[in-house]
């Protein structure tokens, strides 16, 4: 990859002198084609030793011990089968997610509905109470007029019977009975009256009966069709309320469901989280697992503000955490460009060995990678050029209080890697910084911003979701 360079508006291929050297890890055998091979079984040796333990199974066994290349294979093998297992879920609980809101708007719906019903239930209910009052108030009338007849037809039977007795007697017993003759015609005319008026009100209660009797038919047809309307809305809440109960039974089944994938979901990505890390831990040698390294960014985090999931992600993309610092010597890595660079890393270096107390010909720096048109030379974790550490120097050890400090060592880098992202103004635009991690004053181009910056973005977001379930 192309390093950091200081100043912009620069030819990115063009020599510089100060500079970080922010090569990705390659993938291919081009570019150490004898000492990765030679390395990857030093360090599977080493690993092993470190543990106490041998490169070969027992003898009688016949079987090697696996190394830490395929260790780390089957690391990645079974972290992609967890990552398409994450994947499958996360579908079936978006499928689970839309059946819930479907059944919660049907649910919705059918509540609406049956409010709708228990209103108009209402209103009937009302209606009957008033129909059935006023019924009773009709029954209570018909009787009255029942009794108004029959007290009316008491008396005109006392009167037809007083006529009648009359008429038994002669006309000189009747004579007798009066005074005088006019008594006698006041007599009979006046029981004529009564005759007539009783008649006539008999007619009148009779029709008043009939009258009541008829409305009170009425009232109780009214009566009956309201309560047969009654009795239907009651049937349609009750199926009503059986549908809303099946779809509430299939929406707790259906969250039930989504939440049995949601725990199997958390139990994958803690997984392959935890494989994470111990492909970390395999690919620094040991040296390094993913919660130290996280440990580390968080302190970078705190002590210049840039976002530790951002410094994992840039830290990885540059040395996979550590992995890989380097495996040229000083002597090939930093030979002097030509003349019009001008460009002198050894002298730096030297002096940052000899700070250290370190032998310069047995520690490794970055290969020149000139396909990429990058120079070799950038040490430790943050691939920082030589030069470049010289002017975060200072400002490394006023944070770690590490002095004098180490590029090799990982809490140095990371704070050095987190002071650059922050000059870069990782605080308003994190691709922007990481653009120019990779680019330097150049690092607006397609291949820095699209391609990098996007990956290293992605990463970080990946590295957030890793911390969380980590830390939870």
């Amino acid at each position: 990859m192309i390093d950091i360079r200081r100043g912009s508006r620069v030819d990115v291929f063009a020599p510089r002198s100060g500079r970080v050297n922010l090569s990705p890890i390659s993938k291919t055998k081009t570019r150490v084609p004898y000492i990765r091979p030679v390395l990857g079984t030093l360090v599977a040796i080493g690993f092993v030793l470190m543990t106490n333990g041998s490169v070969f199974a027992p003898i009688g066994g016949g079987v090697r011990a696996l190394t830490v290349e395929q260790e780390r294979e089957q690391l990645e093998d079974q972290l992609q089968q967890y990552e398409y297992q994450i994947e499958q879920y996360q579908e079936t609980i978006k499928e689970y997610q839309k059946k819930g809101d479907t059944l919660q708007g049907e649910i919705n719906r059918l509540n609406a509905r049956i409010a709708s019903i228990n209103g108009q239930i209402d209103t009937i209910n009302s209606s009957l109470n008033k129909l059935n009052g006023q019924i009773k108030s009709t029954a209570s009338k018909i009787e009255e007029v029942r009794s108004r007849i029959g007290r009316s037809k008491t008396i005109l039977s006392d009167v037809v019977q007083r006529m009648n007795r009359d008429d038994e007697k002669g006309i000189l017993e009747i004579l007798l009975a009066n005074q005088n003759l006019s008594d006698f015609f006041t007599s009979v005319n006046d029981l004529l009256v009564v005759q007539e008026g009783l008649k006539d009100t008999l007619i009148e209660l009779a029709e008043s009966q009939e009258e009541l009797i008829t409305h009170k038919e009425i009232l109780a047809l009214e009566k009956s069709d309201v309560e047969a309307l009654r009795l239907y809305q009651v049937k349609q809440k009750q199926e009503v309320d059986s549908v809303k109960s099946e779809k509430d039974t299939l929406l707790n089944v259906t969250k039930g469901e989504e939440a049995t994938y949601q725990q199997l979901l958390t139990v994958t990505e803690r997984s392959a989280a935890e494989i994470r890390a111990r492909i970390f831990r395999l690919l620094g040698g040991g040296q390094m697992t993913f919660e130290e390294a996280y440990n580390f960014a968080k302190y970078a985090e705190k002590r210049t503000g840039v976002r530790a999931a951002l410094i994992l992600a840039v830290l990885d993309r540059e040395s996979a955490l550590g992995r890989n610092v380097g495996q040229c010597n000083y002597k090939t890595a930093m030979a002097p460009g030509p003349p019009e660079s001008r460009r002198d890393d050894i002298t730096p270096f030297l002096q940052i060995v000899k700070e250290l107390n370190i032998d310069p010909d047995k520690v490794y720096v970055s290969c020149p990678i000139t396909s990429d048109g990058s120079y070799g030379g950038a040490m430790g974790p943050a691939q920082f050029i030589p030069s470049t550490w010289i002017g975060y120097k200072a400002r490394v050890e006023a944070v770690t209080g590490n002095r004098p400090a180490n590029p090799w060592n990982n809490l140095d880098a990371f704070v050095a890697s987190g002071l650059y992202l922050k000059d870069s103004g990782a605080s308003s635009n994190e691709l922007a910084a990481a653009a120019r991690y990779y680019c330097g004053g150049n690092w607006q181009r397609y291949v820095c911003t699209d391609v990098y910056g996007r990956a290293v973005i992605e990463h970080a977001a990946q590295f957030e979701r890793d911390i969380k379930l980590l830390e939870s």
